[in-house]
């Protein structure tokens, strides 16, 4: 085993994630750092230019609210948040992001992102918030308008951030990340001044429907592990909503996207029996009063009636694009221009971001505009950018937040120096890329304004990173140390290589934790049991194996998703309610509590001690 080389960084303003929250925090910190002569460094384990959870394509921003042509305000925004998140979120988090968001887009479209315009200038909708792109190069513009800004030589790519670096003269402040390089025999060592965690949020937590062949076929960009998680969970950073995992309703085996057919197409959602889903069970809604009355019916409740039908003898269920489509083409009978565009718009979605879905359609011989399409409801993931809520626990903007959500800077976690942008930020959900970038935009500000008032850099302890780097190389030692112990590679007593870790963790989440497998429902018992599988499995984790830095990579990657999941059994744990159903349920308090649980539930994860620390944080808002 070669002993890997070193390199040291140094810099002011580090970024961890070149996603859409990492490149907004990285051009928004440059232009802020540049009279200050600041530094801005940006580490991604990708390439910035197909990084991130939009690296396919989109076919729709689906965060915009159309200020300049007066089509909303930030108010309103707020308010469809708090309906479809069952009243639970940082209103001064969504708010923020809501008066912002617009003039990122407007950068998009001067950058080159064609966006769909109505004939008076307007852009096509397909929802009240989501606009129509065309999205192939969406990554590629916003990546190319970084590296820019904070200049190629500052952007560090195929490298791994696995641990964030604490000052030893002030172990609540931040001072730096160390990672490795995924192509070359080499740790990195970057020493910054503030650091903003933009990764992404958790795929592969859960056992996908999708197995052997399929493994890696599920909605969310299979990349994202939790990192943005993790990093911050170690650090000692408060978290927040890690219980509010999110499910969706996708197409089958594909897991393309229903958003255009439902808003745009008006395509309605049937069982076997050819029922109309919503309608029959609209009666369940009444159970969860307020929001079971209001309007959108919120994302979990409308998973609630499917699984409801399920349970019936309903499934399976279709998306009836046959029906829609037809409709559509009736309505554009007599102008042949139109019905192309339509169909352009159909097919569209799915070339811009989950071409495998058309594939998927023409194995099985579907016509989705002959034949309804078969929907499934999808394994949980834990992402603070879409319908839920995961993420760290940070200050709000001070002219917004209640004075309890503020404490010196925009979106600075409980960790002195250390901000959060996109999934990595809980509480503000349904900002989707836009958002997400308009977030890291916030915090890069922010943490520019941090460094301007705090002084000399940090240093790490050496000794810490000693140990940080021998740990991160432990897995090829347990290989070269174990592998002569049997006949085949892959099955050894002496180690465990990280895709059976991957199997392990899947099926004990799958079981324990309210996955598919169970239907969705756990209970103390269970969550108990989860948690305590979970502690043999990292027992074992400490001889993980790796036979090349991909496989390195992996290693850590599986820690990323292990942290992940004991907070999230934790919460689940925790908070005594059914606040999400379709989400997860829990049958011994299987209740809506708004009196005792309309509450953040925050934990933080103490180190020396090694053990977790819940408690509620009251619910408060300043936007009526």
């Amino acid at each position: 085993m070669v002993q890997p080389e070193t390199e040291v960084v140094e810099t002011d303003v580090l970024i961890l994630g070149g996603g859409m929250a990492g490149c907004g925090a990285a051009f928004e910190a440059a232009y802020w750092a540049k009279s200050q002569g600041l530094r801005v460094v940006m580490v991604d384990k990708a390439a910035v230019e197909r990084s991130g959870a939009v690296a396919m394509g989109l076919s729709a921003i689906n965060l915009y609210l159309g200020m300049r042509w007066n089509q909303n305000k930030p108010e309103d925004f707020v308010h469809y948040v708090r309906q479809d998140l069952m009243g639970m979120s940082r209103e001064d988090l969504v708010y923020d992001i809501a008066r912002h968001v617009d003039s990122s887009v407007h950068m998009f479209e001067e950058w080159g992102l064609p966006i769909f315009k109505n004939p008076d200038g307007t852009y096509k909708r397909e929802g009240r918030w989501q606009i129509m792109i065309h999205g192939e190069s969406y990554k590629p513009i916003v990546a190319e308008a970084t590296k820019t800004a904070i200049g190629e030589q500052n952007v560090y790519e195929r490298i791994f951030a696995a641990r964030l670096l604490l000052d030893p003269k002030d172990p609540g402040r931040i001072a730096g990340a160390i990672g490795f390089s995924v192509r070359d025999n080499k740790i990195y060592v970057f020493k910054a001044r503030a650091v903003i965690v933009a990764a992404g949020g958790a795929t592969g937590v859960f056992r996908p429907h999708a197995h052997a062949e399929g493994l890696g076929r599920i909605w969310y960009a299979p990349w994202n592990t939790g990192s943005a998680y993790s990093l911050m969970i170690q650090a000692g950073a408060k978290m927040t909503q890690m219980e509010h995992r999110l499910v969706v309703a996708r197409f089958k085996d594909g897991y393309g996207p229903v958003g255009m057919w439902f808003l745009l197409f008006k395509a309605v959602l049937e069982n076997a029996k050819g029922e109309n889903i919503e309608q029959k069970w609209a009666h369940l809604l009444e159970d969860w009063k307020p929001y079971g009355l209001g309007k959108p019916i919120p994302t979990p409740l409308r998973n609630h009636q499917m699984m409801a039908d399920f349970r019936a003898g309903g499934a399976p269920f279709y998306l009836r694009t046959d029906t829609a489509l037809q409709k559509m083409y009736q309505e554009v009978a007599n102008d042949p221009k139109k019905m192309r565009e339509l169909e352009s718009d159909a097919w569209e979605d799915f070339l811009d971001m989950t071409m495998s879905q058309a594939l998927i359609w023409a194995s099985d011989n579907i016509d989705p505009a002959k034949t309804p399409s078969e929907i499934v409801l999808t394994e949980p993931y834990l992402m603070g950018s879409h319908a839920s809520g995961t993420g760290a626990w940070v200050s709000g903007p001070e002219d917004v937040a209640p004075k309890e959500y503020f404490w010196g800077y925009n979106r600075m976690t409980t960790v002195k120096g250390l901000f959060a942008a996109g999934d990595g930020v809980g509480g503000s959900a349904h900002k989707f890329s836009s958002g997400s970038y308009a977030e890291g935009r916030l915090a890069g500000k922010a943490a520019v304004a941090y460094i301007m008032d705090n002084g000399a850099a940090p240093a790490p302890d050496q000794d810490q990173v000693e140990a940080i780097k021998a740990e991160l190389w432990a897995p090829f030692a347990s290989y070269e140390k174990g592998r002569t112990a049997s006949t085949t590679e892959e099955i050894n007593p002496n180690y465990i290589f990280p895709k059976m870790a991957l199997h392990r963790l899947q099926k004990i989440m799958d079981e324990y934790a309210a996955g598919q497998g169970s239907q969705y429902i756990t209970t103390e018992g269970m969550l108990t049991q989860g948690l305590a599988r979970m502690k043999y499995l990292k027992e074992d984790l400490s001889k993980l194996a790796a036979r090349d830095l991909h496989e390195l990579m992996r290693c850590w990657e599986i820690w990323d998703r292990v942290w992940c999941a004991e907070a999230h059994m934790q919460h689940l744990l925790f908070r005594q309610e059914t606040r999400w159903p379709g989400y997860y349920y829990r049958p011994d308090f299987p209740s809506l509590d708004d009196q005792n649980w309309r509450v953040f539930v925050n934990s933080r994860w103490d180190a020396a001690s090694r053990a977790w620390q819940l408690e509620k944080t009251p619910f408060l808002t300043n936007i009526p």
